[in-house]
């Protein structure tokens, strides 16, 4: 088996031996157990400028692959959200041209009599980001001026989501953030949107490690006060409320608001790090999944999934726990960096042809993170070609002066 001189924390280096690729098995059916998406990365051309600031240009061919890629082990894919570097180098006009083919190639697959998403709808197979991250926040106004703001900029990609023909996801917003006042300014502008909706979305509540300008988020810093809010939010427009997706690494405080959450609204988990548990459910209740670290285990998760549409939720348990240290490591702190874990290992899988991000977000892990990646990656059978991964790991730290 292939073997490799990997970095380790002491400052040293250690040979580490290959474990070699696990068969993951694409479905037969459709999913049905559990309704899941992986919240899908961009892959940018490797002649853009990809350095912080400038403008997004993606390579469209790999990054509508891996979408296809995706569908094809039975996953809804989440677009334009945070994990494709929305807020963190994907300008607007970038996103609503991802939006838009994203959408297109959704189309294709729902004719194309594909056995694992057969019977689905576009909104099935995919949902995006609609936020507000075409408004400067520097020049935004304050009071019921900026709230305006906030609203029309809502609409506008609301719009361009509807349009396109995937679910609505409304993405937590630092315009808003910047310019409510308390929760009655959160009710307001959610309420209307809502109101104004034609068919029902996802809501997403992000937590400040992955976005620390979301802080104080619903109206309060107190996640108990925090939370009523967002349920009375729920509990008046559950009608427009497909389900809520809510990242705050905190399995406690799902498993409860999952138990209080009105009949036929879903709680789609964002916990990166405890979705084994929250999937598998407490026996009254589980969570389906909208997860970024799906976008970089989707095989295994796939095939959990399998399992728990043929009742071996032990079976599919256990695939999920094999993946629970590679996603604990991906989403270490600084979290908002988890990014580039996923693109690492995308790359490391040949699924793109550079190891570069949008914004040269590539540079937001380490060598030793990213080695310990790779190695996480293997033991979970998730290195697809072993060979060309570590031809790839290999590649990588000579660049970087490991063992030169």
């Amino acid at each position: 088996m292939t073997s490799l001189i990997l970095p380790s924390n002491d400052g040293g280096t250690r040979e580490y031996r290959l474990q070699g690729g696990a068969s993951w098995a694409r479905p037969t059916a459709p999913l049905t157990a559990r309704r899941a998406y992986a919240a899908a990365h961009v892959i940018p051309e490797v002649l853009a400028d990809n350095t912080p600031g400038a403008p997004a240009r993606l390579d469209w061919d790999a990054t509508m692959a891996y979408r296809h890629e995706l569908w094809s082990y039975g996953l809804g894919v989440a677009d334009a959200m945070d994990t494709a570097q929305r807020g963190m180098g994907l300008d607007w006009a970038a996103t609503q041209q991802l939006i838009k083919r994203t959408g297109v190639e959704a189309a294709s697959v729902v004719s194309s009599g594909n056995a694992a998403t057969a019977g689905k709808t576009v909104r099935d197979l995919v949902s995006c980001g609609a936020g507000t991250d075409q408004l400067d926040i520097a020049t935004l106004p304050t009071g019921e001026a900026g709230l305006n703001a906030v609203l029309e900029a809502y609409r506008e990609q609301i719009a361009v989501v509807s349009e396109a023909g995937p679910k609505v996801i409304l993405m937590a917003s630092r315009a808003l953030a910047r310019v409510a006042t308390g929760p009655e300014d959160y009710l307001k502008v959610y309420s209307t949107l809502l109101q104004e909706v034609d068919q029902p979305v996802i809501l997403h509540w992000l937590g400040t490690m992955f976005d620390p300008a979301l802080a104080g988020y619903w109206g309060s810093d107190d996640v108990a006060a925090a939370t009523e809010t967002f349920l009375s939010l729920i509990r008046d427009n559950a009608d427009k409320v497909d389900g809520v997706k809510v990242s705050l690494l905190d399995a406690s405080h799902e498993v409860a608001l999952r138990a209080v959450l009105p009949e036929g609204v879903r709680l789609y988990t964002g916990d990166d790090f405890n979705y084994p548990e929250l999937i598998d459910g407490d026996g009254s209740h589980h969570s389906d999944a909208l997860l970024g670290i799906f976008a970089a285990i989707y095989p295994a998760a796939s095939v959990a999934l399998q399992h728990y549409d043929a009742g071996n939720a032990a079976e599919a348990r256990a695939i999920l726990d094999s993946t629970r240290e590679l996603g604990k490591h991906i989403f270490s702190a600084p979290t908002f960096y988890y990014k580039t874990g996923i693109a690492f290992m995308s790359w490391l899988n040949g699924k793109q042809p550079g190891f570069q991000m949008v914004g040269g977000l590539h540079s937001g892990r380490s060598v030793v993170h990213l080695a310990k990646t790779f190695e996480l990656a293997d033991q979970a059978g998730l290195l697809k070609d072993p060979a060309l991964a570590a031809f790839r790991m290999s590649d990588y730290l000579r660049i970087n002066g490991v063992g030169v």
